[in-house]
Formats: structure tokens, C-alpha cells, sequence
């Protein structure tokens, strides 16, 4: 099922432990290690935006690992500046 008006968002996305191969997003350096989606849910309330969370979901990337997902609702044209914002807001919580 296609959401045109959500965007997606993997905890292996912001993984640097994970390689680009395997489905990381961002720079190394803006990235934590070992990221849960609790965690992810928390940086996206600090940043006050709208999600809804899938924790039995996997990446398709690694089907075998249960990391779930978040959808978050689309306020920005680009993905990339989203997914920019929440590393920063990780990178904040994981100090």
C-alpha cells in the first residue's frame, strides 16, 4: 500500500553501524549507533511532528530483523531534509 501522504522512516536509516548497501540514509556522522524506534519516536515528538508507528515491520533489506517503522505525515517536499532534521535530533539525545 502506497502512502502519498506520509513519509517512511527506518530506524536503519539513521544506523551507523549499518552500511549504505543495507539501508542507511545519511552520512556516517550523522548518524548513532544501534538505533531503536523508541528512540526515533522520541526525537520526532521533540520536534513536534505527526507519526504513526509499525513495530513489527521489517526493512526490506533485512526482512529477518523486526526494527518496524515510522510514518510520519509530510510537510516537506524533500525526504532528505526530514531525515537531516531527525539525525540532528538524535545526535542531540544520544549526548
Amino acid at each position: 500500500m502506497r502512502r502519498r501522504d506520509e513519509i517512511i522512516l527506518w530506524p536503519v536509516y539513521f544506523d551507523s553501524l549499518r552500511t549504505r548497501r543495507e539501508g542507511r540514509r545519511l552520512p556516517k556522522n550523522l548518524c548513532v549507533p544501534s538505533l531503536s524506534i523508541s528512540m526515533l519516536e522520541k526525537a520526532l515528538r521533540n520536534l513536534n511532528l505527526n507519526y504513526e508507528s509499525y513495530p513489527e515491520a521489517a526493512h526490506p533489506r533485512l526482512p529477518w530483523i523486526k526494527t518496524g517503522f515510522i510514518a510520519v505525515k509530510k510537510n516537506q517536499k524533500r525526504k532528505n531534509r526530514l531525515l537531516k532534521r531527525i539525525a540532528a535530533e538524535l545526535k542531540k539525545l544520544a549526548t
